[in-house]
C-alpha cells in the first residue's frame, strides 16, 4: 500500500514540475529570467524556512560549511539557471525530454566518482540514453539550435546537484537542503539582471528589473507554490517507497510536459524528437530495472 501511495506522491510531483515549468515559460514573456529566479528564490526560501522550523529544524547547520553541499549549491545554480533559459528558448517538451536524462547521468557519476558498481549492461543502457538526447538535439544536422544546448547544460547541473546531495551528510535534511537550494537563485537572479543577461527574444535583454503586473505575480506565485510543492511530494514518494518502484514513475513528467507544450504553447514535437524521448526513457528504465535486479542478488 506504501508503494502504491508513494508511487502516486510521484506522478502528483511530477505533473506539479510540469506546471511550474509553464508557467516560469509564460511568465518569462513579461518578465526577465533573472527576475523570475529572484522571486523565485525568495519565494521558495521563505517557504523551506518555515516548514523547515515547523519541523523543529535549524535553518543553518555547521555542515553546510563542506565541500559537497557547496558543489551542491554550484550545481543548483547551474541546473536552474540553464534548464530555466532552456525551456524560455526552447520548447518545453525538448527541454524535458532532455531532462529525463538526469538519472543516467547519476548512474554514470556514481560510479566514476563515488565507486559504485555498475555493470556492462547498465553502461550500454547509458550510452544509449545518451543517442536519444542525440536524436533530439541532432547536431550537425540544419535542424540543430545552439540554444538546445541550455537543455543539457541545465540536465548535467541537475545531475551534479544529485550527485553532491549523495555526497552531503545525512544529519542535513531535504528541507535544510532545500533553503540552500532556492536561496543561491537569489544572487543569482540579481546577478543576471544586472548584466542584462537572459530573455525570451523580445526587449527584456536590455531591461533591468521590471515591476511585475499582477499576473505576472500570479504566475511567479504559482511557479513557487508548485515547485515546493512538487519538490515536498516528491521527498514522501522517495522516503515511504521502494525506489526500484517509485522511481520510475519520474518519467511521467514528460508526459506532462508534452500534454501542456501541446495544448499552452501549441508544440508540435516531430517524429524524431518523439523518438529520442522513447530512447532516454526506455534507456532510464532499464538502468532502475537492472539496478534491482543487481542489488537483489
Amino acid at each position: 500500500m506504501s508503494n502504491l501511495r508513494s508511487s502516486l506522491f510521484m506522478v502528483l510531483a511530477m505533473a506539479a514540475f510540469a506546471l511550474e515549468d509553464m508557467f516560469i515559460k509564460s511568465t518569462a514573456a513579461l518578465v526577465p529570467v533573472g527576475e523570475i529566479l529572484l522571486l523565485f528564490g525568495l519565494g521558495g526560501t521563505l517557504a523551506f524556512i518555515v516548514m523547515t522550523l515547523s519541523r523543529g529544524q535549524a535553518i543553518f547547520h555547521p555542515k553546510i560549511i563542506s565541500q559537497p553541499v557547496l558543489l551542491r549549491i554550484v550545481f543548483e545554480v547551474i541546473g536552474r539557471l540553464f534548464y530555466t533559459l532552456a525551456i524560455v528558448y526552447t520548447p518545453l517538451s525538448s527541454a524535458s525530454a532532455i531532462l529525463q536524462a538526469t538519472p543516467l547521468v547519476v548512474v554514470m557519476g556514481a560510479a566514476l566518482f563515488l565507486g559504485e558498481r555498475v555493470g556492462w549492461q547498465r553502461w550500454c543502457a547509458i550510452s544509449i540514453g545518451f543517442i536519444g538526447v542525440l536524436v533530439i538535439i541532432r547536431p550537425g544536422l540544419e535542424s540543430f539550435e545552439i540554444s538546445s544546448l541550455l537543455g543539457i547544460i541545465g540536465m548535467l547541473g541537475f545531475a551534479g546537484r544529485d550527485l553532491a546531495t549523495r555526497a552531503a551528510s545525512p544529519v542535513l535534511s531535504h528541507l535544510q537542503l532545500g533553503i540552500y537550494g532556492f536561496f543561491i537563485l537569489i544572487p543569482t537572479g540579481l546577478f543576471m539582471l544586472y548584466f542584462n543577461i537572459g530573455s525570451d527574444g523580445n526587449d527584456l535583454t536590455n531591461q533591468g528589473f521590471i515591476w511585475p503586473d499582477i499576473m505576472s505575480n500570479l504566475q511567479i506565485l504559482a511557479a513557487t507554490t508548485f515547485g515546493v510543492t512538487a519538490y515536498y511530494w516528491l521527498t514522501i514518494a522517495m522516503r515511504n517507497g521502494d525506489v526500484s518502484v517509485v522511481a520510475p514513475f519520474r518519467y511521467t513528467r514528460i508526459v506532462f510536459a508534452l500534454i501542456i507544450g501541446a495544448t499552452i504553447f501549441n508544440e508540435r514535437p516531430d517524429n524524431l524528437t518523439l523518438f529520442g524521448i522513447v530512447i532516454i526513457v526506455a534507456s532510464g528504465l532499464y538502468t532502475l530495472f537492472r539496478n534491482k535486479h543487481t542489488s537483489s542478488k
